[in-house]
């Protein structure tokens, strides 16, 4: 996978993040920049080209995930992470993933599969990966979603029930209404800062 390691202080936590859909490995870089500068950044680029634009995994439709590729890709993901931790020597148990859009959804995704993935979770207009899952036990996880109440894209009903699910899996789940669309706002970025700033 394309990604961009930037090393940060020792303390800190790694920034895993997962852009949208056309994006690339610099595209969230500015925002980690905002949320804690002195963190450690894996920026990771999605292998799955649309009409030429990079994801993390397929979909069937808009809304309509490729089931069978968001697993295969969500594994692909998680050993990825292992091995960037061994060959940088950062700490796997201390990651934050920052995700938008269909990089939210695959960062959710990973909170679905493996028990304690992450550390946390900035999730910006993400949906339910998969409304089919027992999702994995996330005691002592905390997750920060960003959601639009008019977003076209993430209707409003999948973000409630992205938190129910997480809730429910023992994640700490603070959920943060714009009133913008699909678009990733500062006004956002900011509430994401102060809420990583008050919890780590």
């Amino acid at each position: 996978m394309n990604y961009i390691f930037n090393k940060g202080k020792v303390d800190k936590p790694v920034f895993l993040l997962l852009h949208g859909t056309g994006g690339d490995e610099n595209s969230l870089l500015a925002l980690a920049e905002i949320i804690d500068p002195e963190a450690s950044v894996l920026s990771v680029r999605g292998n799955i080209l649309e009409h030429g634009m990079p994801r993390f995994f397929r979909r069937l439709a808009e809304g309509v995930f490729d089931m069978e590729d968001l697993a295969f890709r969500t594994k692909e993901l998680y050993e990825f992470i292992g091995e960037k931790a061994s060959e940088y020597g950062f700490d796997r148990q201390n990651i934050i993933a920052i995700g938008y859009s269909n990089g939210a959804n695959i960062a959710a995704n990973l909170l679905f599969e493996y028990e304690n993935a992450l550390k946390g979770a900035i999730l910006h207009h993400p949906m339910v990966p998969n409304h089919e899952a027992t999702v994995a036990k996330q005691d002592g996880t905390h997750v920060f979603i960003a959601a639009g109440v008019n977003d076209p894209i993430c209707p409003q009903q999948e973000a409630i029930d992205l938190e129910r699910y997480l809730t429910d899996a023992g994640a700490n789940v603070t959920l943060e209404w714009e009133s913008n669309g699909h678009q990733l706002t500062m006004n956002e970025v900011q509430k994401a800062k102060a809420w990583y700033e008050h919890t780590f």
